[in-house]
């Protein structure tokens, strides 16, 4: 298993995410302060210099009103 949070699985999930979050209208901005995350968090995943874990991403996902199991499915599909 590659260690790096520069995998191909990695890229699709922020890709995913990044578009549901303009497909609702947000900001980078918006959609953190909707989570109640620091100011850097959506930024930092979508430019890849982070990873999520389970709770940040269920937290996001809810954020975006996005079912977890959905957003799951569509990545494991692509």
């Amino acid at each position: 298993m590659q260690k790096s949070i520069h995998t191909e699985r990695q890229e699709r999930l922020r890709a995913l995410l990044k578009a549901a979050r303009k497909k609702a209208g947000l900001t980078q901005d918006e959609l953190t302060e909707r989570m109640g995350a620091y100011k850097t968090f959506v930024s930092k995943y979508e430019r890849g210099e982070r990873q999520l874990d389970v709770i940040e991403f269920i937290a996001l996902a809810e954020a975006l009103e996005l079912d977890p199991k959905v957003v799951i499915d569509q990545l494991m599909q692509a």
